[in-house]
């Protein structure tokens, strides 16, 4: 029988806690100052997070809403989608993507993801039928997809592009934001994101004054500017206490991003010369990325074996999604098969990735894994 040692100290995929207890003070000051102001739903901490936001993405127009689902749906609608309208989504991706488009009145068609883990334009082509009117590409793992290759796709077939760039802010392709390629796109600030709040939050990013418009309605039960319902709408605003907690985390988001990536060096040099494993690029491998690496998702041999080796040492891992592309949800009622997407989800993982993990820690999980491939387990 072999006996197996849990590490001294556990290495969690993500430890919840230390989203307040690390900042304890400062997110207990800011509480308190919102408080006292009885400043709780749509008030200057919104309106500043969103002007702070959109200087980020150096885009003219930011509208916090509750979370990124809502947001996808809201930016589908503002942008012209009608129901019955087909929009192509990679099926590598978390529910919610398709489910906003469901929601929005159109329908999802999933499509294959390439090596790099995002939207295959191939794939998309393929699927474009006259009923298409847009892409919905997932900007995924904090990486930008080829942006080139789909707009120049979106340009033929005359098709809109509203990005999912849920897990991309900061992500850039050839020096471009994610999020501000299409027509719209929704962010969101789940607390395990890089930009986290405390609860839900998500924003819509858009550089058109008239999608912002129908957007800021639609978000605010139908009222325009002027507080005229214009038309039927939705409650999906951003909480003011979650805007002023990540207005005061945007200031430091950089630094963040720096952190991650540093932790992605390390990985890939820890990693790379395994041949059982797939890696994700470094962050100096690819002049048209800039990553800022929300998860580090590999593929990897044996992986049911390699996770257990792991979480008998403490370390933990996550499988994305149950396991499941969004296509493969019999529920969902998809019937099409997407041969390297579904290979994918059987070598796909996520190793520890958050602002708490320390550099020591990342080489713990590199030599785990070494170990398990070169230990002749």
């Amino acid at each position: 029988m072999m006996v197996t040692t849990q590490s001294d100290r556990a290495i969690p995929f993500f430890p919840y806690p230390k989203l307040f207890t690390t900042e304890e003070d400062d997110l207990t000051a800011i509480f308190r100052e919102v408080g006292q102001r009885g400043a709780f739903v749509l008030q200057e901490d919104v309106r500043k997070f969103e002007d702070n936001l959109a200087r980020f993405l150096g885009v003219r127009h930011t509208i916090g809403v509750a979370n990124a689902t809502d947001g996808l749906s809201i930016a589908l609608r503002a942008a012209g989608v009608q129901a019955g309208d087909e929009i192509i989504f990679s099926s590598h991706t978390m529910v919610a993507t398709a489910a906003a488009i469901h929601f929005a009145g159109a329908i999802p068609v999933p499509v294959e993801c390439g090596p790099d883990h995002l939207m295959d334009p191939a794939s998309a082509e393929r699927a474009i039928t006259p009923r298409t009117a847009g892409l919905m590409p997932t900007q995924l793992n904090g990486r930008t997809a080829n942006m080139d290759a789909l707009g120049r796709m979106a340009r033929r077939h005359n098709l809109t592009i509203v990005e999912d760039a849920a897990q991309a802010l900061g992500s850039r392709f050839r020096g471009q934001c994610a999020g501000t390629f299409g027509e719209a796109s929704a962010f969101s600030f789940f607390p395990a994101k890089v930009l986290g709040c405390l609860g839900d939050g998500g924003a819509v990013v858009t550089n058109n004054a008239g999608i912002a418009a129908r957007a800021a309605a639609l978000h605010d039960h139908g009222r325009d500017g002027r507080g005229e319902v214009a038309g039927w709408g939705f409650n999906s605003r951003l909480d003011n206490l979650q805007a002023a907690i990540l207005d005061y985390r945007l200031k430091k988001y950089n630094a963040v991003i720096e952190q991650r990536r540093t932790l992605a060096a390390l990985y890939r040099n820890g990693l790379e010369d395994i041949g059982e494993i797939v890696l994700p690029p470094g962050p100096h491998g690819d002049p048209d990325h800039f990553d800022v690496y929300q998860n580090y998702e590999i593929e990897c041999e044996r992986r049911e074996g390699l996770r257990e080796f792991l979480r008998a040492r403490g370390i933990g891992t996550l499988i994305p999604w149950g396991g499941r592309a969004v296509h493969q949800w019999p529920a969902l009622g998809f019937t099409c098969r997407l041969p390297a997407t579904e290979r994918l989800f059987e070598r796909v993982l996520l190793l520890p990735m958050h602002p708490w993990l320390t550099a020591g820690e990342a080489t713990t999980v590199c030599d785990a894994i070494r170990r398990f491939y070169c230990g002749g387990l």
